[in-house]
């Protein structure tokens, strides 16, 4: 997808202005509350028209001030999931999954629904009323019925803010799946910088009506970590879980961690806190932690009073964070060896 934008638009006392050209499949919209994340998909969706500026998807003119070009939204075949599902209540599960795909011409139904009922694991779903359905199950509904609208670009916004930690965390490997089995395009407006870093390759960062930074989600964490209460937020994908002596021992790249909770699922997503890896020049003694990783350091960086400590640990990336005059100590300069001491207990498990 290549998508290019520069607009403005004035709503009462807020003026957002966006002038950008990007090309990818899964693109962030990040910023706080009123920052004009939602103003730009409405704007991009043609739910609102801009005051002057032009819009083009794929080299086709959505929006184009001077040529007087608006196209309505039902031409620019851009689907949408909003925070709350909208669902049509008088309708089934089915009958909402369905809509939209009964209504594009049958040459343009490029997506089988049984394979997108799989893959959402909804079947159990289709015979149900949306009244009935949780929150999390709603969206997921939401989702199919866009795909299956064949749509060129999705655009979500702030899709899980609704939803309690737990039940977030449970929608967005679905969202995953969707996405990298259909390959439709996706722009994902969030505030919530985990869901950036899980759902999208390059952001967009927005502040009072202005964009600031073309990035990726990554570098935002990082840039972000001297300010953050809880440091950097390492995620972490490990496999075939095995419990030992009451612990579980997952498989992380070519090594293996331990951890205090784990099992079910063979492939988990956990999260750990830059805060809770220590570094040793050398391989400790003994400690109570379960978990020492010989790696080496690729750089450091400055963040507010503290230094984070980009490493490698046998192919794998991990962020730590310590005080400056650590870095002097342990000689943290590229190339050097370290051992990281992390907790069986530091790893939170996301999904």
């Amino acid at each position: 997808m290549k998508l290019e934008v520069s607009v403005e638009k004035r709503l009462g006392d807020f003026t957002l202005a966006a002038d950008f050209a990007l090309e990818g499949r899964r693109i962030g919209v990040f910023g706080p509350s009123g920052s004009g994340k939602s103003t730009l998909m409405h704007m991009l969706a043609g739910l609102l028209r801009p005051d002057r500026g032009r819009i083009r998807l794929d080299g086709d003119i959505l929006f184009d001030a001077e040529q007087k070009i608006n196209l309505p939204p039902e031409q620019r075949r851009i689907g949408v999931v909003f925070q709350h599902a909208h669902l049509f209540p008088h309708m089934s599960v089915q009958r909402n999954l369905l809509y939209g795909y009964r209504r594009i011409p049958r040459q343009e139904r490029k997506i089988d629904p049984a394979l997108l009922i799989d893959v959402l694991n909804i079947a159990p779903l289709l015979g149900r009323g949306v009244n009935t359905l949780s929150g999390g199950e709603r969206q997921r509904v939401a989702l199919g019925r866009t795909v299956l609208s064949c749509p060129r670009l999705i655009l979500m916004d702030e899709p899980l803010s609704g939803l309690d930690e737990g039940l977030k965390y449970q929608i967005i490997p679905y969202l995953k799946r969707v996405f990298a089995e259909f390959g439709i395009p996706l722009l994902f407006i969030s505030h919530a910088l985990n869901e950036m870093r899980l759902m999208t390759d390059q952001v967009l960062e927005f502040a009072g009506g202005r964009l600031c930074a073309q990035t990726t989600a990554h570098e935002l964490a990082l840039r972000r970590l001297g300010t953050s209460q809880v440091g950097y937020i390492n995620l972490l994908e490990m496999h075939a879980p095995r419990a030992h002596d009451g612990l579980f021992i997952y498989t992380w790249g070519e090594q293996d961690i331990v951890l205090t909770a784990g099992g079910g699922e063979p492939t988990g997503m956990f999260e750990l806190s830059s805060k809770d890896i220590t570094l040793f020049k050398r391989h400790p003694e003994a400690t109570s932690a379960r978990n020492m990783l010989r790696c080496r350091v690729k750089g450091t960086f400055e963040a507010g009073n503290r230094v984070g400590v980009e490493l490698d640990c046998n192919g794998q990336h991990l962020v730590s964070q310590v005080v400056g005059g650590a870095v002097r100590d342990l000689d943290l300069v590229p190339g050097s060896e370290i051992i990281a001491v992390i907790k069986a207990s530091a790893f939170r498990r996301l999904y």
